[in-house]
């Protein structure tokens, strides 16, 4: 089932009479005309590749198929995997890179706490370091570490995010990706007031993303009143977590409308959807 969020100008929830009805919709559906999209992503997180007693490496080759083929139906511009990417040893770091790169579009990376490589073993690995950002178009994306080659968790570093923040504050939107949940909200999460400060006090960014939690894979927010939507993705790895393997897809459509779905490529399509405006 669908349930649309409606967002103003200044991200703050409108009225309840606003609602769209609820609607099913089929694999990989949008809300409006494929022409009218200007930008579509997907962020999957927690792979655990070599975790012992699990088919990771299905778990890969499954993901990478899925990726490929929403690249060639509907089209992808490129995917973040938020974290968690191997499970504890550094060895098998350059084994999911070789998995990912047989991806058909870009992909990137951002470290999570059983990723435990030194930050110069990932910067040589992905090309960029543990907190990076790119733009596309209008649209700026932040991708910053929450942990470290201890495995520890960690809140983000808050002046390499305001500063960011800061320096995309003409950005249409900024969506930024952390792997673990910068507040305890969930059994995993951690509390770093510094860090949702930063997030909230930020108008143009338009969600916050988060992996790590495994049995979450839908929409979190501060407060009722607060603008600010974190999403998560569940898995697409490991042994524990939603009972499906899967991935979210986000759209950005030419009036700014932002829309998301969390998929289930087998066998229920989708498990939840919004959308807002800003």
């Amino acid at each position: 089932m669908e349930r649309r969020l409606f967002f103003k100008q200044s991200f703050s929830l409108v009225s309840a009479a606003y609602f769209a009805p609820q609607v099913v919709l089929g694999a990989g559906a949008s809300i409006g005309k494929k022409e009218e999209i200007k930008l579509r992503f997907a962020v999957a997180s927690d792979g655990h590749y070599g975790q012992q007693n699990t088919d990771f490496e299905v778990f890969f080759k499954n993901i990478v198929q899925w990726l490929n083929q929403e690249k060639k139906k509907n089209s992808l511009d490129f995917v973040v995997f938020n974290g968690d990417l191997i499970h504890d040893k550094p060895d098998f770091l350059p084994l999911a890179k070789g998995a990912f790169d047989k991806l058909k579009l870009p992909y990137y990376t951002t470290q999570g706490n059983h990723d435990m490589v030194s930050r110069e073993i990932w910067q040589k690995t992905w090309g960029y370091p543990v907190n990076h950002d790119f733009v596309v178009g209008d649209y700026a994306f932040l991708l910053a570490t929450t942990s470290n080659e201890k495995g520890e968790y960690l809140c983000a570093d808050v002046s390499w995010l305001n500063e960011r923040l800061d320096f995309y504050a003409s950005k249409k939107y900024v969506f930024v990706f952390l792997h673990i949940t910068q507040k305890k909200w969930t059994t995993n999460g951690i509390d770093c007031p510094d860090v949702i400060n930063a997030l909230e006090s930020h108008p143009n960014v338009a969600a916050v993303f988060h992996g790590h939690d495994h049995d979450e894979d839908d929409l979190k927010k501060i407060s009722k009143e607060s603008p600010r939507n974190y999403f998560f993705d569940g898995h697409f790895g490991g042994n524990w977590g939603t009972p499906y393997k899967g991935y979210r897809i986000v759209e950005i459509y030419t009036d700014g409308t932002v829309y998301t779905y969390q998929h289930n490529p087998q066998p229920i399509p989708l498990i939840n959807s919004y959308k807002w405006k800003g």
